[in-house]
């Protein structure tokens, strides 16, 4: 009998708990700008060696980002603001950061031209203690985590030398040494010595000097009255390598001597043994502009040599400020002013080789190079036949090997597109011709097509460029030598450097599955795979989205890890443990950090950087299986609406640029900028649609045109969507595909168009202002795809371009172009406007002085959030429209008619 009233209490406890529960998820707010500001992304992610601890910091959209050291297993045990540069002692024992002043203050410093330092945090892990040292630009741990050099900002700005005051603490004594003026320092491989170079006001004491950290003795290496650069431990920490010069009189370049330092050791008693060499090839010089490196077995050095100068005096310069732009010019003058800066620090390539004294020069004015730390031989790329050609693309060169140590050469082919790489090793280089691959072998000069080998074909159908076809790629070589590792588009194949034979490592599992499957590599210091060992890969579902990681034991087919329906990204291991740092995210789930042991078991979230959502409205993806008009089988990935109910139909947002349904579990991150959030969009009731988009030759806009209504139509015939109410944004490609839809259909309501290309032809004849290259190149064999110039196919162009086809818009648009773009030329933007205006289209033009190609300053990103979501809101949803919109806003009123105001305006 006494059943029935506790039945009743937990039954009435339950309606009032679902019925609480109910009534909080109808309080979930929208999500609207003024909201952005708490999101946070997470930065400054690193693992100690053991794998116990962590670090990582939240940084908002809005306010200074809060940084972590936490234990794996623990709690949280420091915090701070602004940090950067983070960095664990290898003995766990240290972390070390800069910190930034809050942003407040930072902003109160400019004003007041004052330099915004940083200061050095370096915590204990052990005792959890803090030590705070001001001013500081860099540090640096020793290798055995005995010391840690910290070099202080210059208090000098103004100063003519580069050294500042260099503090070396010891971890374990606690001993502090003060060295002032050091320019440049670096810890030996052991961590038992240090160099560093010094150069002070009016060279006093310039030099390189060694400090044997095992007895504090220091040794003056070479002093004088030179500028002392490019200071360089060999692999094995016994060779130290500097560059020491000054610049004659009357000439332009330091002319400098490569000194080499050998036989270093803790505790020796003596520098045993000095080099130094000059001798460059004729009217040459040593650089400093160009790095100077080791090779493995520390028996060459590669550097840069530059030819000099003699000084141009002032009064024998040209008075008059011409450029001339020639026929012959291989690289067009907008371009060289670009790279001029560069330019004037290019340098050659050459080898010095310790053992014979002698220096090679392998790279010349027609002859680039790739070099190989591992092996002797180099690969010559040598494009003089072919960089005044103007109807091919660039990119083609004859490819020769070059001996580092003779500076001898021989042919290895003759109009190479696709250099693929060299082996690991250094014993082969490969490259691809017409889809085969092929294999040189530097020392018997033997070149091998082992696409041959096999009937599986490696061509990368998925390349829509009209330029040669690429393969998939090398996905690396075997540590032994014998194998190269290549992807197709699913599996990963090993073909036998030995023989013909051709194993497929992933036992066609990928193309079953159509699995994409990639090599990963763990250790950052590895240069190809043990296939003894057991092998990590990567997994992509071409068609479920899927993400996550394979084990691989060569012979045994892959078992997954961990395959899941989220974006699972590359993991980072503990550098000294079985432990993985990872992200995983959907459209709903924040890309938190993750650990796990090295199969991905034990997982453990680290971080919870937006609990707020909570609070807001979200939505779902689903993704849309459709086929275009040209029979094409695609996928598009739609966000529903929070509040999404089965039947009705929504207001659609179409987003897109080429292929998009790979981001079907990319988290929709709200923030500042000049594109829609899916996250936004869906939480105030709108479907977001993001289509795949594939080309055909020639015709990059019809292509557009086809895949984005095919997809529209689909969600349309599936119930979702309104087909009265769907409207579109893309930027920059999206919006040239986005400018040229508008003009061949009246399906949408309304089009925004960011930074457009809308006139192929006078495009096509201007220069991207970034790199001052010519967009010619870009429209006829990259991106535009058009596959021939506009003086072959004028017609062809004309179909093509947005603005030749604008007397049929019937549909309100909305352009957005900031003057400053230095990728599509904001006259585009103007020409597309002002051909609307005078056919009478409904058009406006939203122009950002000064702003680039994405809109860089926060106060004009929020404006363009807020009109773009007003302009969909009036075109989808019926809303007011404000004064911008119907009136217009005279340039007088500019700064009194905010985006919100509503009205007749004046």
């Amino acid at each position: 009998m006494q059943s029935k009233p506790i039945f009743r209490i937990f039954y009435c406890l339950t309606i009032i708990l679902l019925s609480f529960s109910s009534i909080s998820a109808q309080e979930k707010k929208a999500l609207q700008l003024e909201d952005y500001g708490q999101w946070n992304r997470i930065s400054n992610t690193s693992l100690s060696p053991n794998g116990q601890w962590i670090t990582y910091a939240y940084s908002p959209n809005d306010g200074d980002a809060k940084f972590y050291i936490r234990q794996v297993e623990g709690d949280t045990v420091y915090s701070a603001i602004n940090a950067s540069r983070v960095s664990f002692s290898n003995d766990n024992q240290y972390v070390a950061f800069l910190v930034s002043p809050a942003e407040e203050k930072a902003e109160a410093l400019r004003k007041q031209r004052k330099p915004v330092n940083r200061n050095l945090h370096i915590y204990n892990l052990s005792n959890r203690s803090v030590e705070e040292i001001k001013d500081v630009q860099s540090f640096s741990f020793a290798e055995n985590s005995e010391y840690i050099a910290i070099s202080k900002v210059q208090s000098d700005k103004d100063a003519e030398h580069s050294g500042t005051d260099l503090i070396l603490k010891s971890l374990k004594g606690g001993t502090v040494m003060n060295i002032g003026n050091v320019s440049s320092y670096a810890f030996n491989e052991t961590g038992k010595l240090f160099s560093y170079l010094v150069d002070a006001d009016g060279d006093t004491g310039n030099g390189v000097y060694l400090l044997d950290l095992s007895n504090s003795r220091t040794w003056s290496i070479n002093t004088g009255e030179y500028t002392y650069s490019q200071l360089s431990w060999n692999e094995a920490g016994n060779t130290l390598a500097i560059l020491y010069g000054k610049t004659p009189e009357g000439k332009v370049q330091r002319e400098n001597t490569l000194l080499i330092s050998s036989n270093l050791s803790a505790g020796m008693s003596n520098l045993s043994s000095l080099t130094m060499f000059s001798q460059a090839p004729n009217n040459y010089v040593i650089s400093e502009y160009s790095g100077v490196n080791w090779n493995e077995a520390g028996t060459q050095i590669f550097l840069g040599i530059k030819e000099q100068e003699d000084e141009l005096k002032k009064e024998d310069e040209l008075k008059a400020n011409v450029d001339v732009w020639h026929w012959k010019d291989d690289v067009v003058q907008s371009s060289q002013i670009v790279r001029a800066n560069r330019d004037k620090r290019a340098t050659y390539t050459a080898a010095y080789n310790v053992n014979s004294g002698k220096l090679v020069q392998l790279q010349t004015e027609d002859i680039s190079v790739r070099t190989n730390d591992k092996s002797k031989w180099a690969v010559g790329f040598n494009d003089s036949k072919y960089s005044s050609l103007r109807d091919r693309p660039s990119g083609y060169a004859d490819l020769t090997a070059i001996n580092t140590q003779t500076g001898t050469s021989k042919r290895i082919a003759d109009e190479v597109y696709h250099f693929i790489g060299l082996s690991a090793d250094g014993q082969y280089a490969a490259y691809s011709k017409d889809t085969q691959v092929m294999i040189y072998q530097f020392e018997t000069g033997k070149t091998t097509n082992i696409s041959a080998n096999t009937d599986i074909s490696f061509e990368n159908t998925e390349f829509d460029y009209p330029v040669e076809k690429p393969v998939y790629g090398i996905a690396g070589w075997s540590t032994d030598g014998d194998w190269v590792l290549m992807n197709n588009k699913y599996d990963i194949y090993a073909f036998s450097l030995k023989s013909k034979e051709v194993k497929n490592l992933t036992d066609g599992v990928g193309r079953a599955n159509e699995i994409r499957f990639r090599l990963t590599q763990l250790d950052p210091e590895a240069d190809s795979y043990d296939l003894s060992k057991t092998l990590l890969l990567s997994a992509y579902g071409e068609w479920t989205k899927k993400s996550g990681y394979y084990e691989l034991k060569v012979g045994k087919k892959p078992k997954a890890l961990k395959f899941v329906d989220k974006m699972i990204g590359r993991p980072t291991k503990a550098k000294n443990a079985d432990v993985l740092m990872f992200t995983q995210q959907t459209f709903e789930e924040f890309p938190d950090v993750w650990v796990a042991s090295t199969d991905f078991k034990n997982e453990q979230k680290i971080t919870n950087a937006n609990p707020q959502q909570a609070e807001y409205k979200w939505g779902r993806r689903v993704l849309v299986d459709y086929t275009d008009k040209r029979g094409h089988k695609l996928q598009a990935t739609l966000a529903l609406p929070a509040d999404y109910q089965e039947g009705k139909k929504y207001p659609m947002v179409i987003y897109f640029y080429e292929k998009m349904s790979q981001r079907h579990h990319q988290y929709s991150m709200p923030t500042y900028d000049d594109r829609p959030h899916m996250s936004a969009y869906a939480s105030n009731g709108y479907l977001v649609l993001m289509p795949d988009i594939v080309y055909d030759m020639g015709k990059p806009g019809s292509s557009a045109l086809d895949d984005v209504t095919s997809a529209a139509q689909k969600v349309i015939d599936l119930g979702y969507a309104d087909p009265e109410r769907i409207g579109l944004q893309g930027h920059s490609w999206g919006g040239y595909e986005s400018s040229f839809i508008l003009t061949q259909t009246d399906m949408f309501a309304c089009v925004i168009t960011g930074a457009p290309l809308t006139n192929l032809i006078s495009m096509y004849n201007v220069a991207y202002k970034r790199t001052g290259n010519l967009n010619g190149p870009i429209i006829e064999w990259s991106q535009g795809r058009m596959g021939v110039s506009p003086w072959d196919d004028m017609e062809l162009y004309r179909s093509q371009s947005p603005i030749h086809h604008a007397q049929n818009i019937n549909t309100p648009f909305l352009i957005l172009h900031g003057t400053a773009d230095g990728a599509v030329d904001w006259n585009q933007g103007l020409e597309y406007y002002q051909t609307a205006r005078r056919l009478g289209k409904e058009v406006i033009l939203l122009s950002y002085p000064d702003e680039p190609h994405h809109l860089g300053k926060e106060e004009n990103q929020k404006d363009f959030q807020i009109r773009m979501k007003q302009y969909f809101d009036h075109h989808l949803k019926g809303a007011e429209a404000p004064v911008w919109m119907t009136n217009g806003v005279k340039q007088l009123d500019k700064k009194r008619t905010k985006a919100e105001e509503m009205g007749e305006g004046k």
